[in-house]
């Protein structure tokens, strides 16, 4: 009899990671950061909470680091097997874990100036570019929807969850006394209005499935309203002369928002703004999509096209779909925008203002009233993010303490996460013998009323808890 075992995105949305037990044979799904609060955080120094040396394989469904960010703390604790996930994560992958130890190794040493001065022990980063490097050779890229074989008794298919570039539904195949049984975790599902990637694969059938439930208790506005809400901030700022600020994913919801200003430049309603993406991390990311636009869905990946044939451009990228889009790669052409004081609209991560280079262009621009601040992605309870959400009228970086009094936006139509409706609409296709159903990923509230929701359409869904462990 199989065993899954629940070790993260469990109490919130962040820490993905769930340990499967079949037959002899142990495998890993997601390890991710836990990411937040400052306890939050400080779970990802606590030992893993299982023999990582005893892991054969490990499945990775996408490269956010919520998903993928403890992976090298895993083989730091003994693990030595291949890491599955689609060609794509695999190239994602290695920018999101170098940025990742590049920050932390640039915050331990900030943190250790302090502590010599103090007379403190110093501490060591979570981990280093070098455990990085290491762990990326474990790393193996397989395409979409061919079925492998990953350990004994054990194989894995990947479909497209339409969430990132790469992201996946895992669908994880267990043969035991001659009997298959099914596992299904569908990792971040897409929302089905969002530009550039395809919708989410449809799933028919398992025995048991892990649903994310991020925005488990609402929809979605439209994304009519949402672009029209958009082009209304943009002509504001250009009518007060302010500047936008896009608090913005690296991966993901950054090329979103690219394509959708192109389509506005298309439209000429972006005439006397320069736009700069101020984050090398997200720069990376956008070359990577490049590479990938067979996987665009045909609509978008046809604009594009057509855009560069009526101007006779040889590329197709992003970039070259908004002419006015500039690169921000060195710190001191991110230094030199805090100086613009109107006409730039700037993309700058991170997504939630707990670190990156937004957090300064925040600190130049919060406490004028005529800048914009326009939140596009999920903002975690404790982030500075979600205080500017939910209203606050200060901000603190470092030793200072700005007034809030820019124009504060959240468009949650950009969402790269499947809305309560979306997320009911993939359930009903598992139409015969309903597999038991686990929800996944959400804060309390919204798992809640996902499982509300689900149970009046004949589920009879589960809200694990953290360490719980379930047969089946």
């Amino acid at each position: 009899m199989a065993k899954l075992t629940f070790f993260g995105a469990i109490e919130g949305v962040t820490g993905s990671m769930y340990l499967l037990r079949a037959g002899d044979s142990r495998l890993l799904l997601d390890c991710g950061l836990f990411q937040g609060r400052r306890a939050e955080e400080e779970a990802n120094h606590k030992p893993l909470p299982f023999d990582a040396s005893k892991v054969d394989a490990m499945v990775l469904s996408h490269a956010h680091l919520d998903h993928s960010g403890r992976i090298p703390l895993l083989l730091g604790e003994g693990f030595s097997g291949p890491i599955y996930m689609t060609r794509p994560t695999s190239d994602l992958i290695e920018v999101l874990l170098k940025d990742a130890a590049s920050l932390q190794e640039r915050d331990a040493e900030w943190e250790n100036r302090r502590r010599r001065r103090s007379g403190k022990e110093e501490i060591e980063p979570l981990y280093r570019l070098e455990d990085v490097e290491e762990a990326l050779t474990y790393c193996q890229g397989v395409p979409y929807r061919k079925r492998i074989n990953i350990a004994e008794g054990v194989d894995v298919r990947f479909a497209d969850a339409g969430h990132i570039l790469g992201s996946a539904i895992v669908e994880i195949f267990i043969t035991e006394s001659g009997q298959e049984k099914k596992l299904v975790f569908s990792g971040d599902l897409g929302n089905s209005q969002a530009a550039l990637l395809r919708d989410p694969d449809i799933i028919e059938s398992a025995d048991i499935l892990l649903l994310e439930s991020t925005y488990g208790d609402r929809d979605h506005r439209t994304m009519e309203e949402t672009l029209a809400e958009f082009e209304d901030v943009i002509e504001e700022a250009t009518r007060n002369g302010g500047n936008i600020l896009i608090p913005s994913f690296a991966v993901g919801r950054t090329q979103e928002i690219i394509f959708r200003l192109g389509e506005l430049y298309q439209k000429g309603k972006l005439k006397h703004q320069a736009i700069y993406l101020d984050s090398p991390m997200a720069i990376a990311v956008t070359e990577i999509y490049h590479r990938y636009q067979d996987m665009y869905n045909e609509e978008d990946r046809d604009t594009i096209e057509t855009f560069a044939k009526r101007t006779a451009s040889k590329k197709r990228s992003l970039h070259a779909f908004l002419p006015t889009l500039r690169y921000s790669c060195t710190t001191e052409e991110s230094m030199a925008l805090n100086k613009l004081a109107s006409g730039a609209i700037i993309i700058a991560g991170s997504g939630m203002c707990n670190g990156g280079r937004i957090r300064h262009h925040l600190k130049h621009n919060l406490w004028r009233k005529q800048s914009h601040v326009v939140f596009v992605g999920f903002q975690a309870m404790g982030t500075p993010g979600r205080a500017l959400v939910d209203g606050d009228k200060t901000f603190k970086i470092g030793g200072d303490t700005i007034a809030v009094t820019a124009s504060i936006h959240t468009l949650g139509g950009f969402s790269a996460h499947a809305s309560q409706s979306q997320l009911l609409d993939w359930l009903s296709h598992f139409k015969v013998n309903k597999p038991r159903l686990f929800l996944v990923h959400g804060e309390a509230d919204a798992k809640r009323a996902l499982k509300e929701a689900t149970d009046k359409n004949g589920w009879n869904a589960t809200i694990p808890t953290l360490g719980q462990s379930v047969d089946f």
